[in-house]
C-alpha cells in the first residue's frame, strides 16, 4: 500500500458540513475536489441540492458538479469510470483527490468496483418502457416477483428504476439478478455478454473520514432549518424554470431527488405548501438515516462528530501525516 498514492474519502450524511469542510481542507492541503453526489451532477438543480455556490466553488474548485441535464441518467459505473480518470489526473499533478460527498453507493461502487452484470440494452430498456406505460410499474414490480422474488421483495413496486433495471437483466441473460449477484458473492465466474470484469482493487491509499452527528436530533434541526431555506430560496420557482426547459417526468433520476420530487407534487397540486415542507423536511431525514446506516456498515472510517464546533481542525488533525 505504501507505494500507492494518496487519496481521501469525506463521507457524511446530508446537513453534516462536507463541503464546507471540503473547501476549508483545500485551503490548507494541496487536494482537488471531487463530488459525490448523484444529485449535484445535474445543471440548474442548484437549491435543492445545496450546491456550492460561485464564491464557494472559486475558492475551491469541484469536479463532477453540473456535467449533465436534468432529462439524463447518471450511473454508479459512470461515476466510477469519471472518478477514476480524475484521481488519476489529479494525482498526475502531484496534488491529492479529495472525495466528498453522500452518496454512498459511489464510495461503494469506487472502492469495491461493480457488480458483473450486463450492460443496458436500449432495446430491451424500450420494450419495458413501452410495458410499463400501458400497465404501470406495481404491474412491473408484480412480473418481476414472478421471475425474481428475491430482488421484488427488497424493492417497492413504484421503483421504477430498480425494477426495470431487474427485468432488463432478467431479460438479457434469462438469469434473476439475485442469481448473478449470489453467484458473484461465491466467487463463481460469470459469463454474461458485456459484463464488467474490471479489476476491482482501488490503487490509492484511502484515509476514510465519516462526518457523523452525536446527537442525531440536533442534525434533524439543521435538516428542518436548510429545507425551510430552500423553499424561500426558490426550491419551487426552480423546479419550475426546469420543467420549462426540459422534458422532465416524476419517474426520472433527477426528479427523484429529495426535494425536488415533493416540489414536483406541490407543482402538480396534489399537496399544498405547509405539507411540501413537512414531506420535504421527512425524505430528508430519511436520507440521512440511510447514510447513515451505510456508513456504520463501513469498517475502518475515522468518525468525527459533525457537529463539533473544532470539526475543521479535528478533520486537518486525521490528515496530518503520521511519523
Amino acid at each position: 500500500m505504501k507505494q500507492f498514492p494518496p487519496a481521501i474519502f469525506l463521507m457524511g450524511p446530508t446537513a453534516s458540513g462536507k463541503t464546507s469542510v471540503a473547501v476549508e481542507l483545500a485551503q490548507r492541503m494541496p487536494v482537488e475536489i471531487i463530488s459525490v453526489d448523484s444529485a449535484l451532477v445535474y445543471r440548474g438543480m442548484d437549491i435543492g441540492t445545496a450546491k456550492p455556490d460561485a464564491a464557494t466553488r472559486a475558492r475551491a474548485p469541484h469536479h463532477l458538479i453540473d456535467i449533465i441535464s436534468p432529462d439524463e441518467t447518471y450511473s454508479a459505473a459512470a461515476f466510477r469510470r469519471d472518478a477514476l480518470r480524475l484521481m488519476h489526473d489529479i494525482t498526475s499533478r502531484n496534488r491529492i483527490p479529495l472525495l466528498a460527498g453522500g452518496t454512498m453507493l459511489y464510495f461503494k461502487a469506487l472502492r469495491e468496483g461493480l457488480d458483473d452484470l450486463p450492460q443496458a440494452d436500449p432495446t430491451v430498456r424500450a420494450a419495458l418502457e413501452e410495458q410499463a406505460a400501458r400497465t404501470g410499474w406495481p404491474a412491473m414490480h408484480g412480473e418481476l416477483s414472478k421471475v425474481d422474488p428475491a430482488t421484488a421483495a427488497r424493492l417497492k413496486p413504484n421503483d421504477s428504476q430498480r425494477v426495470q433495471r431487474a427485468l432488463e437483466i432478467y431479460r438479457i441473460t434469462g438469469t434473476p439478478m439475485s442469481a448473478l449477484l449470489a453467484r458473484q458473492q461465491s466467487g463463481s465466474p460469470l459469463s454474461l455478454a458485456g459484463a464488467d470484469m474490471e479489476a476491482r482493487n482501488l490503487p490509492y491509499r484511502i484515509t476514510p473520514i465519516a462526518l457523523v452527528p452525536s446527537d442525531r436530533s440536533a442534525l434533524h434541526a439543521r435538516i428542518a432549518t436548510r429545507f425551510a431555506a430552500m423553499l424561500k430560496l426558490g426550491l419551487a420557482e426552480e423546479l419550475r424554470a426546469l420543467q420549462a426547459r426540459y422534458a422532465l417526468h416524476p419517474d426520472l433520476p433527477a426528479m427523484r431527488c429529495v426535494g425536488y420530487r415533493q416540489a414536483w407534487q406541490f407543482l402538480a397540486g396534489e399537496i399544498g405548501a405547509a405539507e411540501l415542507l413537512d414531506k420535504g423536511i421527512a425524505a430528508t431525514r430519511q436520507l440521512a438515516k440511510r447514510q447513515l446506516t451505510w456508513l456504520r456498515s463501513m469498517p475502518g472510517n475515522i468518525e468525527l462528530d459533525c457537529l463539533a464546533p473544532d470539526l475543521l481542525q479535528q478533520a486537518a488533525d486525521a490528515l496530518r501525516p503520521r511519523e
